[in-house]
């Protein structure tokens, strides 16, 4: 029997993921596959504000109440995008050992996010209890069982790699928009463009360390450099913190 949901309508008997998991009805025009897929089409050409349940139907070419009667709304919109892109992760197999494992998963994490820059929008992104995601929080826990940590050690260590993941490459997305919106399409033409803030803020003389580094680093435009340094940190401490 169908229970109820907070806003007083009527929960489905089964679960997204149930109905996802049912073959579908022969020639159905519509699936739940095809739904995510268009979506997450929608959201990579032209951001995640342009997916709505109309512009939906209407690349999916059918009545805006047909798409209804396969997601609810909004919700279950989103949790299917984020199954979509979760699908893309490719762990290999070979990897066991927890380092190599968790290196695999952040690599993955920013090239996907570079290739879906609108999964950084999603609501409770890295909360979305979806299949996909299940089976990759699955995959580094597995990874991080058996060298003597409890349950919720382990949680950390895996969501301490996901959150540096996450919010390096969210923010390497907002400024990589930031500087397209400003019609700047190298790291030498943001720079030429800031230049007149830039050589104020250096000339006051409060700021030595870093115009230091604007005069010295080589590796200001090389963002992988950045994130996998980055990483090494993290994983280099969780080793020496717990010991593994």
């Amino acid at each position: 029997m169908a229970g109820q949901k907070k806003d007083g309508k009527a929960a489905p008997d089964k679960t997204l993921w149930e109905r996802l998991e049912q073959p579908a009805a022969p020639r159905a025009s519509l699936s739940l596959e095809r739904i995510g897929a268009v979506a997450v089409q929608v959201a990579d050409a032209e951001g995640f504000a342009a997916v709505t349940m109309r512009r939906l139907a209407t690349e999916l070419g059918v009545a805006p109440m047909a798409a209804y009667r396969h997601v609810s709304g909004k919700d279950d919109l989103w949790a299917l995008m984020a199954e979509r892109v979760a699908a893309e992760y490719r762990i290999p197999d070979e990897l066991t050992e927890w380092r190599e494992v968790l290196h695999a998963y952040a690599l993955l994490t920013r090239e996907l996010m570079l290739r879906h820059p609108w999964v950084g929008e999603l609501p409770t992104a890295l909360f979305v209890l979806t299949p996909g995601r299940m089976a990759i929080a699955e995959r580094q826990l597995a990874a991080l069982d058996g060298l003597g940590l409890d349950e919720d050690t382990m949680m950390v260590a895996f969501r301490t790699v996901s959150a540096y993941a996450h919010g390096a490459v969210s923010s390497e997305v907002a400024v990589r928009e930031w500087t397209q919106s400003e019609g700047w399409s190298s790291g030498a033409e943001t720079r030429m463009g800031l230049a007149p803030q830039m050589t104020y803020l250096m000339d006051s003389g409060r700021y030595p360390t870093y115009r230091r580094y604007g005069l010295r680093s080589r590796r200001k435009d090389d963002a992988t450099w950045m994130f996998e340094t980055g990483l090494e940190c993290v994983l280099d401490g969780i080793a020496a913190r717990l010991g593994i």
